[in-house]
């Protein structure tokens, strides 16, 4: 069925990445720096100017993911970290005035489960959870097959458990990396790749600790797939294995034994993620 075409906007703090989606294809995408340091209204007009260079009159909605927290109701972003002077945009009502058509507006984490979810490796399954390896943990929860925002956009959000003195993502994320090895997850990762022995025990290191969050998931949403994303997850062959040993001790091991893990292979899949918003949140509509 044509549904149109859904323009889907990755908006973070460094650029910004706007696409045409057609069917499952990215068909046209366009992507900018972001003013990040300027004034509010100035951020805001740049990113109606980097949409504007997509949208056609075959347009039939707008999805936004965005690295902060959002009312999902009324399309709020609030306290986008990366932004300084987003303290409350009402983004969801500037773009429908501008452009006619609905948006929807959500966290980056949340847009990427999804976009798996429509698009990507968890299609098909109805109870997903989707986490991004970053520089911290973000993670998305698709329940019976919509997402689950939580009362307050904040279902999934994992990362900001207390654990070990710290947080979660300070053991599931890139700054596990640079707190423990003194280095960047991206040269271990071309260390590993041109054969580096060290680098790559690094990695297992990694997947053994990463273990310890997917527990908690699995224990939280009892997912029937788990989809990783963001840069950590390009080396997941390289943490896979000792991912699952770690999980040899959970407490319910029918459910692990049934889980698919699986890291994310979309092409522009912060883009698609976006779009999927839409098409989540209109399903009933259409």
């Amino acid at each position: 069925m044509d549904r149109g075409t859904i323009i889907g906007v990755d908006l973070g703090g460094t650029k910004v990445s706007v696409g045409a989606v057609c069917g499952d294809e990215v068909v046209r995408l366009v992507k900018a720096p972001v003013p990040s340091r300027e004034a509010s209204d100035v951020v805001l007009q740049h990113v109606i100017d980097t949409i504007a260079e997509v949208v056609d009159d075959s347009v039939v909605g707008i999805g936004v993911g965005v690295p902060s927290v959002v009312d999902v109701a009324e399309g709020i972003v609030r306290d986008v970290g990366n932004i300084p002077s987003w303290k409350e945009v009402p983004l969801k009502t500037v773009l429908e005035g501008r452009f006619g058509v609905t948006a929807w507006i959500n966290n980056d984490a949340n847009a990427f489960v999804v976009g798996e979810h429509v698009f990507g490796a968890a299609r098909g399954y109805d109870d997903v959870v989707g986490m991004t390896l970053g520089t911290g943990l973000g993670t998305g929860v698709v329940v019976r097959g919509r997402l689950f925002n939580g009362a307050n956009c904040g279902a999934g959000e994992l990362g900001m458990i207390a654990y070990r003195g710290g947080q979660l993502e300070d053991w599931c994320a890139g700054r596990f990396f640079s707190r423990e090895y003194g280095v960047t997850g991206d040269v271990l990762h071309r260390r590993a790749r041109s054969g580096d022995r060290e680098a790559i025990e690094t990695f297992e290191h990694y997947g053994r600790e990463l273990a310890e969050g997917v527990k908690i998931a699995l224990y939280a949403y009892d997912p029937e797939i788990l989809v990783f994303g963001g840069s950590i997850a390009s080396a997941f062959d390289l943490f896979e294995n000792e991912l699952r040993r770690g999980l040899a001790d959970f407490e319910y091991p029918s459910s692990v034994e049934r889980l698919v893990i699986a890291a994310s292979r979309l092409e522009n899949a912060a883009v698609l993620g976006a779009a999927a918003l839409y098409l989540d949140a209109t399903r009933d509509e259409r």
